[in-house]
């Protein structure tokens, strides 16, 4: 009997955050889609529009991480934003990786840019970890599947 195929569990994924690989807890808004564009001639027979692709459009990425003591590198990455001639863009790859821990799917991140970062909340009865989140912008999202 053959191996049943199931789907890839969410949990086991790998961040290349320009050229290093970082440890993530969380990975959101792999998302793109083709803007519709509606148009209608006036003399046009039908009286509805016809709608035709138009441009893509790239959903900002959620990274979320626990706080490490000393490590501040996203945080120097936003500021080196706020100077428009000299923004840091990376390229990232998010893959999920199957059982011997080899890449079966990736989606490749172009120009990336720091939008927003969130630090944890704090709370003084909390028993977790501490989390902070980086919102990102980008160029381009291509999707593999390995």
């Amino acid at each position: 009997m053959a191996d049943k195929l199931y789907p890839l569990p969410v949990f086991h994924f790998s961040v290349d955050f320009g050229g290093e690989k970082l440890g993530f807890t969380e990975v959101a808004g792999l998302t793109q889609e083709n803007q519709m564009i509606e148009y209608r001639s006036g003399d046009f027979p039908e009286y509805s529009s016809i709608k035709m692709p138009g441009l893509r459009k790239f959903n900002n990425i959620t990274l979320k991480r626990g706080i490490m003591k000393s490590d501040n590198k996203f945080f120097v990455w936003l500021n080196s934003s706020m100077k428009l001639s000299l923004v840091d863009r990376k390229d990232l790859t998010i893959s999920l990786l199957n059982e011997k821990h080899e890449p079966v799917m990736s989606w490749k991140v172009s120009r990336a840019f720091p939008v927003k970062l969130e630090g944890p909340q704090l709370k003084a009865m909390g028993n977790e970890v501490a989390i902070e989140s980086i919102e990102i912008a980008h160029e381009g999202l291509v999707v593999e599947n390995l």
